[in-house]
């Protein structure tokens, strides 16, 4: 019975979210961990079955900072973005396109889930702009092409997407795959954007594990952004939330991807997980 009553909890947002899009930034401990796999492949799987779609965009950092490293090549952050000469792009668009998205890919494979490797650089599906020349080969997303995702969407496959992307010049970028997960959420007009981290969410006070916030709107999100508790990785992460919003998502969620089936409880469940942002 209590199996049952599970599966009747989660009935109604199934019914709500089925044949929507679901743009999820997979990154930090979920990434990392080995023992985080299974979950993160067998909750993108049961979406898929029933019905939600899902769209992976995937990060990489502690990867590409380990081969910039054994490149003999100093990483280096300014407010969250890792600086990037032409060196360090090869070395991310070998560590993305080589390394982390295949293993993405036959990992969702291997759960019965059609998954299929993408890039920003594949049919221009995202076009950039430098955003500071301090940052070097940085880019900011200027142009989505969704018909590429769409077409895959169509067709029962996951898309999983690293993110880089083409310049004017011809030049290849290096794109925050948080930023890249909102541009994207947008052009695909999707119901959530969601991004695994490595906290149980955003904290009002970033030192307090139990100021954790459930939910909040933009209003709110605002006047956290301003604050100086704010910092490190999660800037972004909020900063992309505001975009996605104010751009159509009708919610973004933080959640700790630490804990097992995160997105399942996020998505399936009343009580939810991490913090939810609302218009």
């Amino acid at each position: 019975m209590g199996k049952a009553r599970i599966l009747m909890e989660a009935l109604p947002y199934i019914r709500a979210f089925r044949g929507k899009i679901v743009v999820v930034k997979y990154g930090g401990a979920s990434m990392d961990d080995p023992s985080l796999h299974a979950s993160f492949a067998g909750d993108v799987t049961l979406l898929a079955m029933v019905g939600i779609r899902p769209v992976i965009v995937h990060g990489g950092g502690p990867q590409i900072s380990a081969a910039m490293s054994s490149a003999g090549i100093e990483p280096k952050f300014v407010n969250g973005l890792r600086v990037s000469g032409p060196e360090a792009v090869a070395v991310v668009q070998r560590v993305l396109a080589g390394d982390i998205n295949p293993h993405i890919v036959a990992l969702l494979n291997g759960h019965g889930c059609p998954a299929v490797g993408l890039t920003g650089l594949d049919g221009a599906m995202l076009s950039a702009r430098q955003l500071d020349p301090d940052l070097g080969l940085v880019g900011e997303v200027e142009h989505v092409r969704t018909d590429l995702v769409f077409d895959l969407l169509e067709s029962g496959m996951v898309p999983v997407i690293a993110p880089i992307a083409s310049g004017p010049g011809g030049e290849i970028y290096n794109l925050n795959a948080d930023t890249a997960a909102a541009e994207l959420a947008i052009a695909l007009k999707a119901q959530k954007l969601v991004y695994l981290t490595d906290v149980e969410g955003v904290r009002r006070n970033r030192d307090d594990p139990g100021s954790v916030i459930s939910r909040m709107d933009l209003d709110e999100l605002a006047e956290l952004d301003d604050s100086a508790e704010i910092g490190g990785g999660m800037r972004p992460k909020l900063d992309s939330c505001q975009r996605a919003l104010k751009g159509g998502v009708a919610q973004a969620h933080i959640l700790d991807g630490r804990v097992q089936h995160a997105l399942l409880l996020e998505i399936f469940t009343p009580e939810g997980i991490g913090t939810m942002v609302v218009p």
